[in-house]
């Protein structure tokens, strides 16, 4: 069952010298309880998408359907009741700088009239959900970026939402601090049933938490699917682009090589799980050949809780094994693809 439903939606800004086409007909469907990302550079679109999804921005075309209804068709004051139930957290935080983080979670509360006790009783739990308790009195300017997150995030779940919208939530963290932000949200997925949409230009989050991605570029969805699916099999070039990059940050952008260098042969991307990760198959495969392989990129990863392996490989030029090496490599439950778009020539 899909929670949100995205249908040839499209979105067009009005500027001096036109109109920009900042969303192209896009199609989506998230599930219900899902934690779904939407990934893509700079200017693709992503945060436009996600403002349309509780119509803070209003689509050009299309609609936007919630639990089977378009928002499309409430008045505007039912549009905001409904907006309560689709809960949003941003990279810089937005909290009130002048409160206290008791009043910032409390606030949304006091805008649905709450009585101030219950409403500082809710917040104290909410608090002691994202870990906290102890920081109540604080004020924002005294917290680190992780504990404003958390702050923001508790603020977010004060109304009971059934989606939990994250727009760059983890941008502006470092990555120890992003690792447990995620899983704070991943434990509040499996606790709560919250529906939870992620967007992000880092593929390193959508493989840590995500179920399902949807992959944009220039205004328009160009891949979507199972995160482990998109991973050992991106069909687009920009997501093939992103699995790079991410390969790159895990390997810290060192480029690794066996000891005789081959220039120009014959490069794939090869993947393999936690399955077949424990055989040295690299090794094992140039001592049967006895021929020299490239390892040019790679990383380790986790992906939806199962331990994956990327490399690209290059094969001696004009190499008469290489087949058979393909063939053994498969033979050992790797897999193989083409990797041109992958690596810099």
């Amino acid at each position: 069952m899909s929670e949100i439903i995205i249908k040839n939606l499209s979105k067009n800004f009005s500027v001096k010298d036109g109109t920009v086409e900042a969303l192209k007909n896009i199609n989506i469907a998230v599930g219900k309880s899902d934690i779904y990302g939407i990934i893509g550079m700079s200017g693709a679109g992503k945060s436009t998408l996600v403002r349309c999804m509780n119509f803070l921005e209003q689509p050009t075309e299309g609609e936007v359907l919630i639990e089977g209804k378009s928002l499309g068709d409430y008045s505007k004051k039912e549009l905001q009741k409904q907006r309560e139930s689709i809960a949003m957290i941003f990279q810089h935080f937005n909290l009130l700088m002048q409160k206290s983080v008791l009043e910032n979670v409390c606030f949304p509360l006091y805008i649905k009239k709450m009585k101030k006790k219950e409403a500082r009783k809710k917040a104290q739990e909410l608090l002691e959900l994202v870990g906290l308790s102890d920081k109540k009195d604080a004020f924002p300017a005294q917290l680190s970026g992780g504990q404003k997150q958390r702050v923001a995030i508790a603020r977010a779940l004060a109304c009971n939402p059934k989606i939990l919208l994250c727009d760059e939530a983890t941008s502006a963290l470092d990555p120890r601090t992003t690792s447990s932000i995620l899983e704070l949200l991943k434990s509040i997925n499996e606790r709560f049933g919250i529906t939870i949409v992620i967007i992000t230009h880092q593929m390193s989050v959508v493989r840590e938490i995500c179920t399902h991605v949807a992959i944009m570029k220039e205004g328009e969805v160009v891949e979507t699917g199972l995160v482990a699916d998109v991973f050992s099999h991106p069909k687009s070039k920009v997501a093939k682009e992103l699995i790079i990059q991410d390969i790159d940050v895990q390997s810290d952008g060192k480029l690794l090589a066996t000891e005789y260098r081959i220039k120009h042969g014959e490069r794939v991307r090869i993947t393999f799980s936690e399955n077949s990760a424990f055989e040295p198959v690299i090794a094992n495969l140039i001592l049967t050949f006895e021929e020299p392989v490239n390892i040019l990129k790679a990383s380790t990863k986790n992906v939806g809780g199962v331990a994956k392996g990327d490399m690209i490989l290059e094969f001696k030029k004009d190499s008469t094994k290489k087949d058979s090496m393909k063939t053994y490599l498969r033979e050992h439950g790797i897999e193989i693809e083409e990797a041109i778009e992958y690596v810099d020539t």
